[in-house]
């Protein structure tokens, strides 16, 4: 399943490509820690409704352009793919597809596929949908979207993404492949989406604005375990169990078990939380400075699940097409630029006034949750030092050349930087006030301006590129390839430059060979090394200055059965039931 509670587990997103993310929102109890080991599903009872929280509205409900989590987590259980992760064993194993054979050393893997599978409107399944999910959207050149991000690392030649995918038969797909892809499987549980509802969208042209936001929830058709009953804007978001979902229990029985699903729009983590604690919602992440509260409510289970894969980070914009003065541009382009910031930035300080203890300071683009990529000392540290940083300011030419109290660059430019983040978000917004307040120590003005996380998105993602500073997140995911979008220079994610036609430095295209390199290397030791390597370069180079990882931690109430939550989502949630 491909749960989501708030924005912080990401089962949907693990084995996809990294989105544009919210961070985590928020008798006697303790924390509980699972052991997968001991944990196993027992047979449930229908019925019931579970409630829970969604941090913004979505942007679209079109899970191929979907690159934030406002549109993940409301769409993401409305469909599948054809293979999904086993979240016991850390597997790929079957979903829409029933098995599959491997050929050719990797290169080549025939996919047979379930035959009691039906979309949500009564439709069969067949290779026809799987075809033309992936020729003709995914690796459809006029769809800037993240699934075809990670496939375009390996198929480099219009012939190889030309013989790709094909039918055998009703119920047969073959992919091939130029050279083994080590993520492939994992990669394969990305959406299928229905042919017959937007193949039209496809020939017209319509596909950028099918399955938008005010589209009937009706035309929204799955093979997911649920289907979209009703969508208010700033409201809710209403479910019902998908009435041709092909999974089953051992007494036959259709799940998912519970039938019911209502999501309430709610941007404010303190209402939120009185929401939680009134009980009108079953389950919501927990923020730091919530813990003691929340382990005094009845009824309630706190899980620890251990350091977030997430990441919460600055970034600053170096695209030469943006809307951006060129004299900002030519600032933020500097690495030494960038790390003066990153110096003058206090992770500690972040740490306890914003996470009350309960994170460590971050300064690459992974955390302890990404292992085996992740080690102590793999990463510079940037430590917390004002003088250095106005130091390093001053060598690149700032200076307060008119006595104001603000640098100057050496064409007399005031340093101002306008700092965005989404608003609503209280974690962010105390981040960005500490930011402003050290920056503004050393001489630099900046104007702190929290705005809605979808207007947010639309600057990053979309020209022309307006803005010049962002505090944001990003969802994480087990296979480093999952990331291309963010870090290969033609991702559309990698923010502050995407999408590049011609390469803008020469440790971005190592980035890019690394990242190739990564996707077709096979060997497990070897693949570590390359992905660290990438990392090092990131975290050296400051594209992105990382500043915090928290502790992920979930409340729920303790009648919600068959519950086992990680960091990257539920396991088998589609077994969830409500007890008495």
């Amino acid at each position: 399943m491909k749960g989501f509670f708030g924005a912080l587990l990401f089962c949907f997103l693990a084995f996809l490509p990294f989105y544009l993310s919210f961070s985590p929102s928020g008798g006697s109890v303790a924390f509980v820690r699972l052991n997968p080991e001991e944990f196993e599903v027992r047979e449930g009872k229908e019925g019931g409704t579970l409630k829970f929280l969604l941090s913004s509205d979505p942007k679209t409900l079109n899970p191929a352009l979907a690159q934030e989590t406002s549109s993940t987590a409301v769409i993401s259980d409305l469909f599948s793919g054809l293979t999904r992760i086993d979240l016991k064993t850390m597997k790929p194993v079957p979903d829409l597809a029933e098995s599959w054979e491997e050929k050719e050393g990797g290169k080549v893997y025939v996919f047979r596929l379930r035959r009691d599978v039906r979309w949500s409107d009564g439709k069969p399944f067949t290779a026809e949908d799987v075809v033309f999910t992936y020729r003709d959207i995914y690796l459809n050149p006029n769809i800037p979207n993240s699934t075809g991000d990670m496939f375009r690392g390996v198929l480099k030649r219009p012939e190889d993404v030309r013989n790709f995918v094909k039918k055998s038969d009703a119920y047969t797909v073959e992919f091939r492949l130029p050279t083994p892809f080590a993520p492939f499987l994992e990669a394969l549980s990305a959406p299928i989406l229905p042919k017959h509802k937007l193949e039209r969208h496809i020939k017209e042209g319509t596909f950028m604005t099918a399955w938008n936001v005010n589209t009937d929830p009706r035309e929204i058709v799955g093979t997911g375990p649920y289907v979209l009953k009703r969508y208010v804007k700033g409201v809710t978001v209403e479910y019902e169990a998908n009435p041709y979902y092909y999974q089953r229990d051992q007494q036959g029985r259709r799940l998912p078990y519970i039938k019911r699903r209502i999501g309430y729009i709610v941007q404010d983590p303190d209402t939120a939380l009185l929401k939680y604690s009134q009980g009108e919602v079953d389950y919501m992440s927990v923020r730091p400075q919530d813990v003691l509260f929340m382990s005094r409510m009845k009824s309630t289970i706190l899980f620890d699940l251990g350091p977030t894969p997430s990441t919460t980070f600055l970034v600053f914009n170096m695209n030469p097409r943006a809307d951006v003065p060129a004299y900002k541009l030519k600032w933020f382009q500097n690495r030494d630029f960038r790390r003066a910031i990153s110096h003058a930035i206090d992770r500690e300080g972040i740490c306890y006034l914003v996470y009350n203890g309960l994170a460590e300071p971050l300064y690459g683009p992974i955390t302890p949750a990404n292992r085996p990529y992740y080690e102590e000392g793999l990463f510079p540290v940037y430590e917390y030092n004002l003088r250095k940083a106005r130091a390093i300011l001053e060598s690149l030419g700032f200076k307060d050349r008119n006595k104001d109290g603000w640098l100057e660059d050496a064409e007399g430019n005031t340093l101002e930087i306008v700092l965005l983040t989404n608003a609503g978000n209280k974690e962010r917004e105390a981040i960005g006030n500490i930011i402003k307040e050290d920056l503004e120590k050393i001489g630099i003005k900046v104007i702190f301006r929290p705005i809605d996380f979808n207007t947010l998105v639309s600057k990053l993602t979309s020209p022309p590129f307006a803005w010049e500073a962002v505090i944001i997140g990003l969802t994480g995911s087990m296979d480093p390839h999952f990331g291309r979008n963010v870090w290969h220079s033609s991702g559309t994610l990698h923010m502050w430059n995407p999408r590049q036609e011609k390469l803008q430095t020469q440790w971005e295209n190592r980035l890019d060979e690394l990242f190739d390199m990564g996707a077709v290397e096979t060997n497990r030791e070897q693949r570590i090394k390359i992905y660290r390597e990438a990392y090092r370069i990131i975290a050296e180079e400051q594209p992105v200055i990382f500043l915090a990882t928290p502790k992920s931690m979930l409340a729920a109430r303790d009648n919600i059965k068959n519950l086992f939550p990680t960091v990257w989502g539920w396991y088998k949630e589609e077994t969830l039931f409500l007890s008495d």
